[in-house]
């Protein structure tokens, strides 16, 4: 079953409107959208992700949606195991949890700006000078990129959305890249946190940003 199909049936019949979708991508220290002390929010983030269908016509009836992944035994060309099972966890939550999701208009701007604190976290750190032969740092992010680009995305997706998505997936890559720069580039301690310090900031916009898009994307597909 697809996660719309599941959606749709987790939510059930509304007699009016329709009902809210949420991507959650909780981490630790940041678990915005989860209901406190309740089995949804320890496997939601033990998974890091997680959906959240409120019902319209009583916004205090929502359930939770956590997935699990099956993987093959054998690896891909990558080394990495192959997916080959998708299952969904429903979950009963007691009212709606209250959160602010950040809009897709901010969250293009805050990404934008995400790029360039990535940029400055490198230069501050002085990563890619004579220390640090590193042969093609664009092109790892660029390899990084092109894994994200397989991913199918329902249609009609809102274009905004889609935008928001390849820049998240972009600013990412940066801070992928850069933390194994930095695990290579950095002459001391100190100058690891300093690099550590700017970069946490940028994942918490990554994350900001894809709830929105995902969120706006999946809202779109259920009135296709």
């Amino acid at each position: 079953m697809s996660l719309l199909q599941t959606l749709r049936t987790a939510a059930g019949r509304a007699r009016t409107g329709t009902p809210s979708i949420k991507v959650v991508l909780p981490v630790p220290g940041d678990v915005r959208g989860l209901t406190p002390g309740t089995q949804f929010e320890r496997d939601a983030l033990a998974a890091g992700e997680a959906v959240i269908v409120t019902h319209p016509d009583d916004p205090g009836v929502s359930v939770g949606l956590v997935p699990e992944f099956g993987y093959d035994d054998s690896d891909d060309e990558l080394g990495m195991p192959e997916l080959c099972a998708l299952s969904w966890t429903v979950y009963s939550l007691p009212g709606g949890p209250a959160f602010d999701q950040t809009e897709l208009g901010e969250a293009e701007y805050a990404l934008r700006l995400a790029v360039r604190s990535a940029a400055d976290a490198l230069t501050t750190i002085g990563l890619g000078s004579a220390g640090v032969e590193v042969d093609d740092p664009r092109g790892m992010v660029e390899q990084l990129l092109e894994s994200t680009r397989l991913h199918q995305v329902p249609a009609p997706a809102p274009s905004r959305a889609l935008r928001v998505l390849e820049n998240a997936a972009h600013v990412d890559a940066i801070i992928t890249v850069s933390a194994g720069l930095t695990r290579i580039g950095t002459q001391s301690l100190s100058e690891a946190q300093i690099a550590t310090d700017a970069l946490r900031p940028l994942a918490a916009v990554v994350r900001s940003a894809r709830m929105a898009a995902l969120s706006a994307i999946l809202q779109a597909a259920w009135h296709a």
